[in-house]
């Protein structure tokens, strides 16, 4: 059933972002898919009425953390940095009947160039929709290179923004999760959707996110630990983009080991980042470079470095337990 608007909060159930559409009747015309092809929801039953998740338009805010808008109006973007968008908390509901939670991030006063679906890393050590890639990537690329940034917990995931219903299933039932974010974007006609996964998310993207709406992916740090030889075969029949970011000292994947296992994916791009480790830690800027690239061809990069205009501040104190230290004794 469709999620009730709450007007106690000052929403409006006809308050539409940029270049998005207000939930309407329509359903099945909403799809823009290949007609005849079968999208990632198909696959898991879903039907594209009403009940999609259209979200709750809210107050452009980020609701995780305390904001500072003060300072000059010249300032370094720094990595806690947040520049301007309209942001949208998002309830997406699954095929399954969980309820995930999310935000949608877009440029505050432009229509956005293309869409990327963030899918996060391993929610059993610490990975979440503000795994630090993916938060950036919101604060920064729809203000920077006119991308919005769809980010949400998969199910059994937490994070400051909330818990998604559901629980961890070792990339199993989340194909639902993925095709729930994936729906979402095409109904509310979002342009160029690509899904940009992170580690176990680079899995979900392989082994689900096949799908009509999707234009192609963004891989950073690969593990291949889920999808198997067979998921690759698909995108290479797909001859969708895949675009893979190989550390250099990663932990699971390095360069020459990522050469063999994605031979049989020949449209691959395999872009070998010389000491780069597989959380990225001091080269977030490499790779929102390289998101920009492929999502935004026309955006000059390297990214400015600095914002001239109002910036926040983000306390992202919270997330002080999410180390690789605080997991070491997990079993993956």
């Amino acid at each position: 059933m469709e999620r009730p608007v709450d007007h106690r909060l000052g929403l409006d159930k006809d308050l539409s972002l940029p270049r998005l559409r207000p939930p309407d009747s329509a359903g099945d015309t909403a799809y823009r898919g290949l007609a005849g092809a079968e999208s990632a929801a198909e696959r898991c039953g879903y039907r594209r009425t009403q009940a999609l998740a259209h979200g709750v338009l809210g107050a452009a805010a980020l609701n995780e953390h305390s904001i500072d808008w003060s300072g000059p109006l010249t300032e370094t973007i720094r990595g806690n940095s947040v520049l301007p968008a309209r942001r949208v908390p998002l309830s997406l509901d699954t095929a399954d009947g969980l309820s995930l939670v999310g935000e949608l991030a877009v440029p505050q006063d432009s229509t956005p160039l293309a869409t990327m679906i963030c899918l996060h890393p391993l929610p059993t050590h610490g990975g979440m929709m503000d795994s630090h890639l993916l938060r950036k990537a919101s604060y920064r690329l729809p203000a920077l290179a006119d991308i919005a940034v769809l980010r949400f917990n998969t199910r059994g995931t937490s994070s400051v923004q909330g818990t998604s219903e559901g629980n961890f299933d070792k990339a199993a039932d989340e194909k639902y999760d993925v095709a729930a974010a994936i729906e979402y974007a095409d109904f509310a006609n979002l342009p160029n959707i690509w899904l940009v996964g992170w580690s176990f998310g680079t899995d979900l993207a392989l082994m689900h996110g096949l799908d009509p709406a999707v234009a192609g992916l963004i891989l950073i740090s690969p593990a291949l630990r889920y999808s198997s030889s067979e998921d690759l075969l698909a995108w290479a029949e797909s001859g969708k983009p895949v675009t893979a970011l190989i550390p250099e000292l990663d932990d699971y994947l390095r360069p020459a080991e990522a050469r063999e296992r994605f031979a049989s994916l020949p449209q691959a791009e395999l872009i070998a980042v010389d000491g780069a480790k597989h959380l990225w830690v001091g080269d977030s800027e490499r790779v929102l470079d390289e998101i920009t690239r492929k999502l935004a061809p026309g955006v000059a990069v390297p990214l400015p470095r600095t914002w001239d205009g109002p910036m926040g501040t983000a306390d992202s104190s919270a997330y002080a337990d999410r180390t690789v230290a605080a997991f070491k004794d997990v079993p993956r």
